[in-house]
């Protein structure tokens, strides 16, 4: 059995990584949004939605590399063919965000309806629309007047929802968030998220003049909770598909997906609400 001492150091070895990887992936993202013309940026994160992609084969339970790589072919030629009809983007994104909001009742019903999930070809369809879509919101936001910072805004506050959730989770975690679907995450945790998130994100669109007191938190709340369920959406998957980990490409963090499941799950109601 491992000493009391080799547990805290494995933990802090596993938050030091945690927080490079942060601090590099948030780099790469401020110098691609601001920085790249909208080609590269398409690229870089549709190459971000490739990866994402091929994450989420396994949960329709294609483990092996050709699976996954068809997969993810699939899914750059829908790409190609949806940058050609930019006429039918918004009803697809309205479309979807109904389609996260009936995922995120399945959480709150969870086991009830969740036999959904044990099908393959429901959850590789799943995933090529919600990818789809993530990749097209951005493409959307990144040619929005302002749309830029709203990006940055969008980084942020899934960032700080996240990172509040982890270390007021820690601090003072007592009771399950979801836990039938994931056990880990406690109320406190997301609590803490939402707090943090208030404070830097709405206060920052009330100091830029964006919008309104009351619309700052209005929607810094609702796409606060809305991170929270993306990601419990993801735990559901991997519940209900005996998938552990999504992936180990980010040291302390995981796979792509566990990084962008609340990005994927806020885009189709954050470009509904502000395009």
């Amino acid at each position: 059995m491992p000493s009391a001492r080799a547990v805290s150091a494995g933990a802090h070895s596993m938050l030091r990584n945690r927080v490079y990887t942060a601090l590099g992936l948030a780099g790469l993202t401020l110098a691609t949004i601001f920085l790249a013309p909208l080609w590269l940026f398409g690229l870089i994160f549709g190459i971000a939605a490739s990866i994402g992609a091929y994450e989420w084969a396994a949960f329709a339970g294609w483990t092996e590399t050709k699976q996954r790589l068809q997969y993810v072919g699939a899914l750059l030629a829908l790409g190609i063919v949806g940058m050609t009809q930019a006429e039918y983007w918004p009803q697809f994104i309205v479309s979807v965000g109904v389609l996260w909001l009936l995922g995120f009742v399945s959480i709150l019903l969870h086991p009830k309806f969740s036999w959904i999930y044990r099908k393959p070809w429901f959850v590789a369809v799943l995933g090529w629309v919600l990818m789809l879509c993530a990749w097209l919101c951005l493409v959307t936001l990144f040619q929005q007047e302002h749309g830029r910072w709203w990006l940055l805004w969008l980084f942020v506050l899934t960032t700080a929802t996240d990172v509040g959730a982890f270390f007021a989770g820690r601090a003072f975690g007592q009771h399950a968030l979801a836990a039938k679907v994931s056990p880990a995450k406690t109320r406190e945790g997301a609590a803490g998220g939402v707090t943090l998130v208030l404070l830097i994100c709405a206060g920052g669109l009330v100091f830029a003049g964006a919008v309104d007191f009351y619309t700052a938190i209005g929607l810094t709340l609702v796409m606060s909770l809305i991170s929270i369920l993306g990601d419990l959406f993801e735990s559901l998957l991997k519940r209900v598909s005996g998938v552990k980990d999504s992936g180990d490409i980010l040291p302390g963090h995981g796979g792509v997906l566990d990084r962008i499941d609340s990005i994927v799950a806020v885009l189709p109601f954050l470009v509904w609400s502000i395009a």
